[in-house]
């Protein structure tokens, strides 16, 4: 029943977003149909009007009776005017609703008063007054089709935004589904850490009756202790998986809400802003135009008859009356409902989920922080950007305003020298005429121009209303962020900066070249589906650089590019640490050059002409299926990079308004990079088809590559978790429960305050830490030994610095000779048993017959095993640095050696040449742990 309830729920909300999309689309098409009618409308004026003059030229000779019989029949011709529609009819019976039709309706009303006209007022009726109107009807259809293809495209921008909500169909891989995909993750592990926390309660509560019996034999207790050991490490297992789905389910959250904020942004930028400037565009220089005329044939009426004032100065007003914007208020009263603001699409929560804004969680900090402070470098930037082309735009449209408004004098000129009609009959050929040519030439360059920055202005604003909300959005979690880490415990705080300081390193080994090599054998080779090196780099720009400005296109710096590029050649994941957010441009040039340089390439030659030709197609859609057929032709190792990557860029692209990164940008950057121009033929030519192919898989990777069910392999994920997250799974399993305190850092005060005292200890050889806890010493130097922190290390000190000490490189003294107090207390070693001794300090072996530290110098055994291992020990290590270019690194015996190791001053010569160590162990720290005690060590 709840699977039913579930169901239905969801297509509520289904059924909810495809009304209000439904609804919006009505009214798009409403506007686009608006502004045809109103452009049908205006061009049908100008038509009336220029017929109107070449008619009125003809009736001026025959006088009033023609006059007052053409001003009845266009009377009678509102149905012309008007249209069939009903809004069209109700335009036409109420002429001060428009006053372009207001002065329509004064121009007939005064023709009725004009039945006597001289001839010289037809020869300029019936010529420059008709073909100027011919040449506004011209300029007004041209500016309301290329008003009108904005729209349709400023329309088809907005609905592609609004169907990338996840609840529309087809768009399951949107922020919705991933979020909710993450969240079901996140409380399916909340509910298996919760069964363990309960299994472990009753463990332990089964446990404690036993604990206080006597009577239990010595085999029963490690089988308990070992009981509760498992328990413990699976509440640790779960407890780290529901942090790594909580913190995803987050980020998921997130990037829904802030497509949300996006979207309603987008739509309300468009209703309340673009649709009105597109209004006046369709209106640009048409009242000018219009009045211009109209005022010229005032002009020339006033030449005529003084008894006609009355009649002009009525008409006069009907033009001082011609009003853009109330025109545009007007219509906008009309067609309220297709022009009405839509509702606001509303956040869905997502089973129960009560979470219903931006959470900037301290593992996200980090991430939301830069990238709020690159919104804000954007938005200035855009701002300014926007308010300079809006500064040119306004220029541009004075211009464009001046040339319509340019006073055709030359009309007039005849009515000066003579009223009769041969004074006319010449004025087609004299300068006046060119003059005109000219001004409408200017005047189509300076439309065109204009349209230009209208159109980047219009998608300027809409780009700024985006980032605008995406920055409030993200101020506002902020704040909040900063009030909650105020009041969270000191315990949480540094619990959770433990974890994420949590940074293993793998080493891999391969018989292939990474770079310039095949990437085919590669995989094969390293058992890898997607190669480290392109797994790595995208992962650190996942979590890093999808908001960083022009990523891909800015260069990284070569010393940087080229130091990565040599870890990853030995085998290492140099972008595990050391590396930061400034270094995202080095590691995007790590990624093209790692394509670049593959040998051969992932595009066959052979495949390169046929892939072009797929391409050319002028509808993306088209191109999907040949284009996927051809690609079926590769290998599937190289199909599963291939998806792996196109699917990160189609993502990395719907952060372009942030990045600046757009399809189109992108594929312009991996363009040469995946599709090299073969030999023979002309880059130049055929580099705009690569990028239109290019440009293709980015846009549809879900339709070109195959699915997972086809093609099994790692896919893309859009919400990834840092590095830390991952680590402390399965790994923390195999940490032994008494070295777990290793995990913590050297310096925690409360450990060290329950030692009773200090051991000190003689350095064998001369050791330089390879992270901030180790300690770095030279040989003979006395070390202070706290405690022991696994069977490789010790907590100590030297020189009054803190930190971890390798075992293998020390001398324990026999004793107590040599220890030293700590805190004023006396460490009471004296009179301790050796066995005693050895639990305290943690050391599984006896001592051999190890000298004290004063005895050390003078005993000349262990000067001569000192003296041997160091020599053996420098020869491995410059073989280590020439191998794998590690640094130092100490050498790993061959045969196992018992469960804890011996000494180095109580080792054999001759044996192995080499340290005696325990399973598992590492050789050095610098070989098998990186990082210290912070790896995980396995049990023996």
């Amino acid at each position: 029943m709840a699977a039913h309830g579930k169901l239905r729920r969801e297509r509520g909300l289904q059924a909810e977003y495809e009304s209000q999309v439904k609804a919006m689309r009505w009214q798009l098409s409403e506007q686009l149909r608006c502004l045809e009618l109103q452009g049908e409308l205006r061009r049908e004026l100008l038509q009336e009007l220029a017929e109107f003059m070449r008619r009125r030229a003809e009736v001026e000779l025959e006088y009033s009776r023609g006059l007052d019989k053409l001003a009845e029949r266009f009377a009678s011709r509102g149905g012309r005017l008007g249209g069939n529609s009903r809004e069209q009819q109700s335009f036409r019976k109420e002429p001060s609703l428009l006053s372009s039709l207001h002065c329509w309706a004064v121009l007939l009303q005064q023709t009725r008063q004009q039945s006597r006209d001289s001839a010289a007022l037809s020869e300029v009726l019936a010529g420059p007054l008709a073909q100027r109107l011919s040449h506004i009807a011209e300029d007004v259809g041209r500016i309301v089709r290329k008003s009108k293809d904005l729209v349709q495209q400023l329309q088809d921008e907005l609905l592609e935004v609004v169907s990338e909500l996840p609840a529309l169909p087809g768009a399951s891989l949107q922020a919705k589904k991933t979020y909710q995909v993450y969240h079901v993750d996140s409380m399916n592990a909340e509910a298996k850490l919760r069964e363990a926390e309960r299994q472990e309660e009753k463990r332990a509560g089964r446990s404690a009756p036993a604990a206080t019996t006597t009577s239990t034999t010595s085999e029963t207790g490690p089988l308990r202790k070992s009981s509760l050991k498992k328990g413990g490490k699976l509440v640790e297992k779960r407890q780290a998986k529901f942090l790594e789905h909580k913190l995803k389910c987050t980020k998921a959250r997130n990037e829904y809400l802030l497509s949300l904020a996006s979207v309603n942004a987008a739509v309300s930028n468009y209703y309340l802003h673009d649709v009105l400037d597109l209004m006046d565009c369709c209106d640009t220089g048409f009242h000018l135009a219009l009045g211009q005329v109209l005022r010229s044939y005032t002009a020339a009426e006033s030449r005529t008859q003084a008894s006609q004032m009355q009649g002009l100065g009525s008409l006069e007003e009907a033009l001082e009356a011609l009003d853009p914007s109330g025109d545009k208020a007007k219509v906008l009263e009309v067609h309220s409902v297709a022009f009405c603001l839509p509702q606001r699409f509303d956040y869905q929560p997502h089973e129960g989920d009560e979470v219903a804004e931006i959470r900037v969680e301290m593992e996200l900090r980090d991430e939301i922080l830069p990238r709020a402070q690159n919104i804000q470098s954007r938005l200035d930037r855009q701002t300014i950007e926007t308010e300079e082309v809006n500064k040119t735009l306004k220029a541009t449209l004075q211009a464009l305003l001046e040339v319509v408004a340019s006073d055709d004098g030359d009309m007039l000129d005849s009515f000066q020298a003579s009223p009769s009609t041969e004074s006319l009959k010449s004025t087609s050929s004299d300068p006046g005429t060119r003059q005109a040519g000219r001004r409408r030439g200017q005047q189509q360059e300076t439309e065109t121009f204009y349209m230009t920055k209208l159109q980047e202005y219009l998608s300027g604003r809409s780009v700024l209303a985006k980032l605008q909300a995406k920055h409030e959005k993200l101020q506002e979690a902020l704040q909040r962020g900063d009030k909650e880490e105020r009041e969270m415990s000191w315990s949480q705080y540094t619990q959770r900066k433990f974890q994420k300081n949590r940074h293993p390193r793998p080493i891999s080994q391969c018989n292939q070249r990474l770079f310039g090599g095949d990437m085919e054998k590669f995989i094969q080779s390293s058992g890898r589906p997607v190669p480290l090196v392109v797994e790595s780099c995208i992962r650190f720009i996942n979590l890093n650089g999808l908001q960083h400005e022009g990523i891909f296109r800015v260069s990284g710096a070569q010393p940087r590019i080229s130091e990565i590029r040599d870890a990853f050649e030995r085998g290492e994941d140099p972008l595990v640490e050391g590396c930061t957010a400034h270094d995202l441009d080095s590691v995007a040039g790590v990624l093209k050059l790692y394509f670049r340089s593959l040998e051969p390439p992932l595009f066959p030659p052979d495949l390169f002409n046929e892939l072009l030709a797929s391409a050319e197609l002028e509808a993306v859609a088209e191109r999907v299926e040949p284009v996927s057929r051809l690609l079926a032709r590769l290998p599937g190792p190289v199909l599963v990079v291939l998806r792996y990557l196109f699917t990160f860029l189609n993502h990395l692209a719907q952060y372009s308004d942030e990045n600046m990164m757009d399809p189109y940008n992108l594929a312009v950057c991996f363009g040469p990079t995946l599709l090299p121009v073969p030999a023979g033929q002309d880059p130049v030519a055929l580099q705009g088809r690569v990028n239109q192919l290019v440009q293709t898989l980015i846009l549809q990777p879900a339709q070109v590559f195959p699915a997972l069910a086809t093609l099994p392999g790692p896919v893309y994920e859009k919400c990834m978790a840092p590095p830390s997250a991952s680590c402390l799974g399965d790994a923390l399993l195999e940490i032994p429960v008494g070295e777990n305190e290793a995990e913590l850092e050297a310096g925690t005060s409360a450990q060290e305050d329950d030692l009773e005292g200090v051991v000190e200890a003689v350095a064998c050889f001369a050791y330089t830490g390879r992270t901030a806890q180790e300690l770095t010493f030279q040989r003979g130097d006395i070390l202070r030994l706290h405690a022991r922190a696994s069977s490789d290390w010790w907590r100590g000190e030297h020189a009054g610095v803190r930190g971890l000490i390798p075992h293998k490189y020390i001398t324990l003294p026999e004793g107590g000779g040599g220890q030293g107090r700590k805190g004023g207390r006396e460490p009471h070693w004296e009179g301790r048993g050796p066995v005693e001794l050895r639990n305290r300090l943690g050391i599984g072996e006896p001592f051999l017959g190890e000298p004290s530290l004063d005895a050390f110098p003078s005993f000349p055994l262990c000067q001569a095993v000192a003296q041997n291992m160091d020599s053996v020990f420098k020869e491995l290590l410059g073989k280590a640095a020439v191998r794998q270019g590690l640094g130092p690194a100490a050498p790993a015996s061959t045969s196992p050696g018992p469960q804890s190791p011996k000494p180095l001053a109580c080792s054999r010569l001759g044996r192995n040449k080499g340290f005696s160590r325990g399973s598992g162990a590492p050789a050095s720290p610098s070989a098998s742990h990186p990082q210290g005690p912070d790896s995980a060590l396995k049990p023996h």
